[in-house]
């Protein structure tokens, strides 16, 4: 037999699994040990003193003059015979005696007879002990009913099952692995002073004051919505009708009190158990494995309740203390029938009522654990009660299994849940990061990163942090502030301390603002860079920023790939004077004309994506630089010859290659920039010199061949860049440009520069370099305010003296082989060589390098 410490084992599970065992398992884990100890004591009792004794059942017989007739165990015949002979002898004289009717036969039971000792009462049966073993253990196999004997096994055996059953899913390793790591963050989760900390700051965030707050942005938007709608009649509401986001109070955030500072090794802690949550869900969720399979192992327990209920109701009446045994052994015992007596039956009897009582309320706990099973939707939890008693509201709803084991959790302990929901928050999570970064970056940290642009501005840029660390605010010296990659970033009231910043950037970073912050940056804010995937990330509270100069957005605009295009809503942007557009439009957003009135530089890089129907652009007015880089223009559209107010045109990186309107840019009579470089133009039309108000003319990465002469009447041109072409002759003419100060003709084929390029003396950058030239002419010395000179790469052998004539030339701004600087004389390397005291304000780099 078993000990009970060896089968109880097969109950066991592990101690921190009890918050997953609901009363009913518990109890039916009690029972199972009951019915366990119950089959064992019976398996004892049987093993040791289950028996069953038997006594022959005598038939009559026929007694006469001839002795005992009745029937005699053949093994007794000869010791039998051999008594009645000398019986007979003893005898003969008295039945001699007898009267006749007295020698008549009677019936009577035989006896066995002793002479010398008074007679013995009872029956006698001639059988010896061997044969009454035999008897009994014959009779205890063929009279005894099967149940009788095999119960304690029986209910060993279902007992097991039933223990198996119940714990299953604690062992089966798909669900195992699953219900471990689950128990193991709950854990950690409970215990955790995150968990502590963030429920305790609920009570403050409910408070009225912070009732009072919202009521406050809700007025302020009330009175935004207002003042947007007596500057625009037709529109109801500053609101993205496209994008379906809306600018409401709960864009405003509203103050909270910041959260206890906590100890770095717990916030740690916590930060790590965020992240195994997140994919402890996103793997758990996935299936329903455990809830199918705690749903089965009831089924089956509940099958097996009602299987052992039907054919122990059966037997039960069959066990009883007497029992008749005919085992068929006559020819061995010389009789067919036994009496038997069952030793046990009266305490199996009782054992196996108990036994049917205790199966009986097991069954029914089973029937109530199906009941809950399917009563309700199981794999799905909602944190409804959670939300409506903490701050935390966004805290999700889950299913499958890890619904299934909170509804577990909650039959153990509903705190259990309500801790583990904080780890379900972002809310609480961000507010953990918020707590961390502060304590991470301090005012000096911070201090460190501050540096100084190009623009002479102090820039702070901050790259995927968690958010802003609040010490951002007090550097109040700030001008530009960069945030990139930051997922919570969140503009607090302490940006009213930052009175000099002009400029900020927000890359793939929705930022939230509360209600004093973006007073102030509507009222201070000057210029905003915004670089997105989707259009949904720009902050909606960007697009009423009225005091807004200059936006700068960086994303998917498509209105074909993205539906929720936004662009409608700049309209409320009065002030805006410059938008710069970098994405992949097909057609000018009919809306942006709304900016037309007030809007004077408009940027469009398109990255490759061909932008068509531009007539829009006739409604711009006022409009006086206009970009349209990468756009996949194959020809100048015409919408722009009616900007008359233009002064700048950039057709950077598009395919066009003819220009045979450019005549009609005579009636842009403020065009003075044409940039028309990296395109395909094979030709300049001689009508370029209508244009006559154009100082600067970028043609570089084309297919010239040539230069017209007309292109030199242009008595205003200043800059003129042909670089990067195939020209192979400077025409005499371009000693006819008075007031050309930049010429660059870099990366061509050009073997001989001509004398008349000196006679403009007011040259001060000039880019020979890289073509075929084999002299420079001594009239270089002319050139007295050249500060740049390129002639690398080419057939030089020597470079003409003159070259000291050019005073404010610098070695550094000298950009040739080192042998033909070498060649020159020892005076004229000396005049290059000497420091600058002279600041040039374009400095001494070729203005046509990388274009």
């Amino acid at each position: 037999m078993f000990s009970l410490t060896e089968v109880a084992s097969l109950n066991d599970i592990q101690p921190t699994y009890r918050i997953l065992k609901p009363w009913w398992d518990v109890f039916m884990d009690y029972l199972g040990i009951v019915m366990l100890m119950l089959a064992i004591f019976s398996g004892t009792m049987q093993f040791t003193r289950d028996q069953v004794v038997c006594l022959p059942i005598l038939e009559p017989t026929m007694e006469g003059a001839g002795g005992f007739l009745g029937p005699r165990p053949p093994e007794t015949a000869d010791r039998f015979l051999n008594k009645e002979s000398a019986i007979g002898e003893q005898a003969a004289p008295l039945i001699a005696k007898r009267p006749p009717e007295s020698i008549a036969p009677t019936i009577h039971f035989a006896q066995p007879v002793t002479f010398g000792q008074p007679n013995p009462t009872g029956v006698s049966t001639e059988l010896d002990f061997q044969q009454y073993v035999f008897v009994n253990q014959m009779c205890y196999h063929v009279a005894l009913p099967w149940y009788s004997k095999y119960f304690p096994y029986l209910a060993l055996i279902h007992t097991i099952i039933l223990m198996v059953s119940s714990n299953f899913w604690f062992k089966y390793p798909k669900t195992s692995s699953k219900i471990e790591h689950f128990v193991s963050i709950l854990g950690k989760c409970f215990e955790s002073p995150w968990t502590t900390k963030a429920l305790s700051e609920t009570a403050c965030e409910d408070s009225e004051e912070n009732k009072q707050r919202l009521a406050g942005a809700s007025s302020l938007l009330k009175h935004l919505s207002t003042s947007s709608e007596e500057g625009s009649p037709n529109q109801s509401a500053p609101v993205l009708t496209k994008s379906g986001v809306t600018f409401s109070a709960e864009k405003l955030v509203s103050e909270v009190p910041s959260m206890t500072i906590l100890d770095k090794k717990d916030g740690e802690q916590a930060k790590a158990l965020f992240e195994k949550v997140r994919k402890f869900r996103a793997h758990v969720e996935d299936s329903d494995l455990i809830y199918r399979l705690y749903a089965i192992q009831t089924v089956i327990k509940t099958v097996k309740f009602i299987l052992i209920l039907c054919y122990t109701m059966t037997f039960v009446a069959a066990i009883d203390f007497n029992h008749v045994c005919e085992p068929e052994i006559k020819h061995l015992t010389g009789y067919a029938k036994f009496h038997c007596t069952h030793n046990m039956a009266f305490m199996l009897k009782k054992l196996l009522v108990s036994y049917i009582a205790i199966i009986c309320v097991y069954g029914i706990i089973c029937i109530y654990t199906l009941f809950w099973l399917f009563r309700r939707p199981l794999k799905e939890y909602s944190f409804e009660k959670v939300r409506e008693e903490s701050s935390f509201s966004d805290i999700p709803d889950v299913k499958n299994d890890f619904a299934f084991l909170l509804h577990m959790v909650d039959q153990y302990d509903q705190l259990y849940s309500k801790r583990f929901g904080v780890f379900l928050s972002e809310v609480s999570e961000n507010k953990l990061r918020e707590i961390s970064l502060n304590h991470e970056w301090t005012y000096e940290k911070l201090r460190q990163h501050v540096t100084r642009n190009p623009q002479e501005k102090l820039e702070l840029h901050l790259f995927m942090l968690s958010g802003v660390p609040d010490a951002v605010f007090d550097l109040t010296d700030i001008e530009i502030l960069k945030l990139e990659l930051i997922p919570e970033a969140r503009i607090t009231a302490k940006i009213s301390q930052m009175i000099n910043l002009q400029e900020l950037h927000f890359y793939h970073c929705p930022a939230k603002v509360e209600q004093t912050a973006f007073i102030f940056l509507r009222d201070h804010l000057r210029c905003l860079h915004v670089k997105f995937t989707d259009v949904a990330e720009i902050p909606s509270w960007v697009y009423l920023l009225k005091g807004l100069r200059e936006l700068y957005l960086v994303g998917n605009l498509n209105s074909e790939n993205n539906k929720m295009i936004g662009l409608e809503s700049l309209r409320d942007l009065r002030h805006l004077k410059i938008l710069h557009l970098k994405s992949n439009l097909t057609k000018m957003p009919t809306n942006i004309t709304d900016l037309s009135p007030h809007l004077i530089k408009l940027v469009i890089h398109n990255d490759g994506t061909k932008l068509l129907l531009l007539n829009s652009l006739k409604k711009m007015m006022n409009l006086g630089e206009l970009e349209l880089q990468n756009c996949l223009l194959d020809r100048i559209p015409h919408a722009i010859f009616s900007l008359t107010t233009l002064q700048e045109l950039d057709l950077k990186f598009n395919h066009i290659s003819t220009i045979q309107e450019v005549i009609s840019f005579q009636h842009l009579k403020r065009l003075t920039c044409l940039k028309l470089w990296h395109n395909n133009i094979n030709a300049i039309p001689v009508s370029i010199s209508h244009v006559k108000s154009l100082e600067s003319l970028y043609l570089s990465h084309n297919k010239l061949e040539s230069l017209p002469s007309p292109l030199f009447s242009l008595q205003n041109l200043r800059y003129l860049d042909v670089s990067h072409n195939s020209i192979v002759v400077i025409p005499l003419e371009v000693g006819f440009l008075p007031n050309l100060q930049h010429f660059a003709i870099t990366g061509n084929k050009v073997e001989v520069v001509p004398k008349q390029l000196f006679k403009c003396t007011k040259l001060r950058t000039l880019c020979l370099g890289h073509n075929s030239i084999s002299s420079i002419p001594e009239k270089i010395g002319q050139l007295t305010q050249m500060v740049h000179l390129e002639v690398k790469g080419n057939c030089l052998d020597r470079l003409p003296p003159q070259l000291g004539q050019c005073r404010l030339l610098r070695r550094g701004c000298l950009i040739v082989e080192d042998h033909l600087f070498d060649s020159l004389p020892v005076e004229v390397k000396e005049s290059i060589n000497q420091e600058s005291s002279v600041s040039f304000p374009n400095g001494c780099k070729c203005l046509s390098d990388g274009r």
